[in-house]
């Protein structure tokens, strides 16, 4: 398990990697970064949210088809409902929004 300040560090450098591949996916999608949240919403104004929760050291996504909650576990970021891994699910929801398939390859 990280200490705080690497899950602050991580999260960070998550919603930074994000925010890039969906600038550089030329997808009709904006993003902005505010404190611990990113929200990246589409032209309907349809808004996915993704941040960390701190205390639990969990990454959250918040989407029209429902909420998700993610834990590290060896290694990966898998959803605590169903195990989906944390892109999985961020591709998933992201196509959904945008109505076009949306990849973002997993941050190395």
């Amino acid at each position: 398990m990280m200490n705080e300040s690497e899950f602050l560090q991580f999260s960070d450098d998550l919603f930074g990697y994000i925010e890039d591949q969906i600038d550089a996916g030329g997808w009709d999608l904006d993003c902005e970064l505010g404190g611990n949240v990113l929200t990246i919403e589409n032209e309907q104004g349809e808004q996915i949210i993704v941040n960390r929760h701190t205390p639990n050291q969990e990454l959250w996504i918040a989407a029209k088809s429902g909420g998700y909650h993610f834990a590290e576990r060896n290694g990966q970021w898998l959803a605590m409902r169903d195990g989906q891994a944390f892109f999985a699910v961020l591709n998933t929801v992201l196509s959904q929004a945008c109505g076009e398939t949306i990849f973002i390859q997993p941050m190395a």
